[in-house]
């Protein structure tokens, strides 16, 4: 990465705009989850039903999300994350009055508000190309994906202290309120679409997009590598309450995220090599969730286990994102990266349900486990991905595979 492509970044006027106005927007997505979690096992008293609340947001999100993000390829991005912005907090502050009676309606509450989650992270990659050009774009996603690790860091964290130092119920109200504003000021500063050429080639169906030798094993791997987050995240919630204290979980995810925004910043930095084989980062994925497995026997030893952990997951997770995206033709880009979200929600859907089974039956160590049977699984899937190739190889061959 040069520093010159930061330079460019800075002095084109919008772009500092709309990557503040974008990270803000995203914040309270990643506020929510925690409290959210504490005010279901505050209410039904149990993990199980916390899990399976969580579930309920991210089916919501899954469903919804593909629908958002080719309805603001169609009518524009503003009018859909305005609109999407103020119902998902509304519902979010439904969520947080409900009264302990009525805690059965969660799952129906937080399926509603993930399918409004406003399609934040699908508009700015697809905003990007039209506000800057050239090496300068590249230089734009990988300072995206980098300030994105901050957000784990600081998300998890408001949101545990809010539960910590307050209550679960002021956690969810104070996400509901930042959404209102935040989001409101990113869909204000999105830039004007490109116009289309009507002689433009037909972009693919949905089932050409989907049904590829390459896409669609890179799809359900992320889809499985986000069931393993999912997992950990609530492993970690519900190793925090076994320890009596619930700041623990928001420093347990920034931990976790501070690895792996080191590991991000290290493999940027070193030289590349002609072949990268993803499979093999995914392989150091699961090496890093199973060193977690033997590490849960106090607090201090399970924050250095996910420290290490996280080192791996930035670098698989851009090597993935750069191996999805050149093998997908330009048109559909955007909407192939609307389906991965999807195949994420899904698989945080799962891995939230099954953690929470996991937890009450056999114990918090083993959430590690099954994640790591998740990540290995997906190594097996990604077997077959080419390698990255050197930017002069892909301009000579152009997108692979597409008659596949």
């Amino acid at each position: 990465m040069e520093l010159s492509g930061y330079r460019e970044l800075w002095r084109t006027p919008g772009v500092m705009g709309l990557l503040a106005s974008s990270l803000l927007a995203r914040l309270p997505v990643l506020a929510t989850m925690v409290p959210v979690a504490f005010l279901a096992k505050d209410l039904s008293g149990s993990f199980r039903w916390a899990g399976v609340v969580a579930a309920g947001y991210s089916i919501g999100m899954a469903i919804a999300g593909p629908l958002w993000a080719r309805t603001a390829d169609r009518r524009g991005a503003r009018g859909v994350l305005l609109v999407t912005g103020v119902s998902w907090s509304v519902v979010l502050l439904l969520v947080a009055v409900v009264p302990a009676g009525l805690y059965r309606v969660l799952p129906v509450l937080t399926f509603l508000a993930g399918g409004l989650v406003p399609p934040v992270m699908q508009t700015l990659r697809a905003a990007w190309p039209r506000v800057v050009q050239g090496p300068a774009l590249r230089t734009a996603y990988s300072m995206d994906a980098t300030a994105q690790e901050l957000l784990f860091i600081v998300g998890p964290m408001l949101g545990a202290t809010a539960v910590s130092v307050a209550s679960p119920r002021l956690g969810v109200l104070l996400a509901a309120s930042m959404s209102a504003l935040f989001i409101w000021w990113y869909a204000l500063r999105q830039p004007r679409p490109l116009p289309r050429d009507a002689d433009s080639p037909q972009p693919l169906t949905a089932r050409q997009l989907l049904w590829h030798r390459h896409r669609l094993p890179l799809i359900l791997s992320f889809g499985l590598w986000i069931m393993a987050f999912s997992g950990i995240s609530l492993g970690i919630v519900a190793f925090a309450d076994e320890h009596g204290n619930r700041l623990i979980a928001g420093i347990m995810e920034a931990v976790w995220a501070f690895g792996s925004l080191v590991g991000g910043a290290v493999a940027g930095a070193l030289p590349g090599r002609r072949t990268s084989y993803l499979w093999r980062r995914a392989v150091l994925v699961t090496a890093g969730m199973l060193l977690c497995v033997f590490a849960t026997w106090s607090p201090v030893s399970l924050g250095i286990a996910l420290t290490v952990s996280g080192v791996t997951l930035a670098p698989a997770i851009g090597a993935l994102y750069e191996r999805l995206g050149a093998l997908t033709p330009d048109t559909v880009r955007t909407e192939v990266f609307g389906w991965m979200g999807s195949a994420a929600m899904g698989g945080a859907a799962i891995g939230s349900a099954v953690a929470g089974a996991v937890v009450e039956s056999f114990g918090v160590r083993y959430v590690w486990l099954v994640a790591t049977a998740l990540a290995a699984l997906s190594a097996v899937l990604l077997l077959r991905i080419p390698p990255e190739q050197s930017a002069a190889d892909r301009s000579a061959g152009g997108v692979l595979g597409e008659t596949a």
